[in-house]
């Protein structure tokens, strides 16, 4: 029963080295990078080593993602929940965007790459927060790739606070109930502004969207791979990118 279910969503860890189709490449790709610290298990190293090595792939990706002509690229750095790990985990965890940052701000202003956030700001640690918002500031004129980091989100807390927005409004008299649509809950979302994501990538084997943009993925095309986030290469994205392109999205109709 799992195999057919791997199946049904175009789970696979057998790459080939063929390009997508260039006239229908998913404007919103979001990404659930899973796996690093099991990637590090399997070699005998600490936990830590497979997030650094994430990090490498993130990089790799964003590229990959860049020259197919991606406008929208979400990747699941962080959740509400994270904070649950062991505290050096953690911290280790609040200093790699840091460490990306410095690193890679140059070649992503150079490929034109603008950076985003969404996330609860109010936990991270003032030197994450900085280094993020740095990026943003730095890359806000770019209007290539656009790089959403999810950092500190949780997709049940956004639609409670968004509930909560238009509750108030209501309150308030500003907004009457009957009036309320899918369009003021999306206004009221972290993704405000970005279109829904086309598909949806998750890495290491797992089959759930553990708390990821469970609003927005509604109609978004799945992807499953068994390759840990530290080994996916460009050619399992485009593998992911060609797979969504044999698909047919009817969006509930025929």
């Amino acid at each position: 029963m799992l195999q057919r279910v791997k199946a049904l969503f175009g789970k696979t860890s057998v790459p080939q080295s063929q390009i997508p189709e260039s006239d229908n490449i998913p404007q919103h790709i979001a990404i659930i990078m899973d796996g690093n610290g099991r990637w590090a298990k399997s070699r005998g190293l600490p936990r830590m080593a497979g997030h650094h090595s994430g990090m490498k792939t993130v990089k790799r990706i964003t590229m990959a993602a860049n020259r197919l002509g991606v406008k929208y690229l979400t990747l699941y750095a962080f959740s509400t929940e994270n904070w649950k790990r062991p505290k050096a985990e953690v911290e280790f965890l609040m200093k790699l965007p840091q460490e990306f940052l410095s690193i890679e701000l140059k070649d992503l202003m150079e490929n034109n790459v603008q950076v985003r956030m969404m996330g609860y700001r109010g936990d991270l640690p003032s030197h994450t927060l900085q280094a993020v918002e740095e990026a943003i500031e730095r890359t806000a004129g770019n209007t290539g790739l656009v790089l959403n980091f999810a950092l500190n989100y949780g997709s049940r807390k956004e639609m409670i606070e968004a509930v909560r927005s238009i509750s108030e409004a209501v309150a308030e008299g500003k907004l009457d109930p009957s009036d309320i649509n899918e369009s003021h809950m999306e206004e009221h979302l972290l993704t405000a502004g970005l279109p829904d994501p086309d598909l949806l990538i998750r890495t290491s084997g797992e089959l759930r969207l553990s708390n990821f943009m469970l609003w927005q993925l509604a109609y978004s095309e799945m992807w499953f791979t068994d390759v840990y986030w530290p080994e996916f290469t460009e050619a399992h994205f485009h593998e992911a990118v060609r797979v969504y392109q044999m698909r047919a999205r009817r969006y509930g109709g025929v």
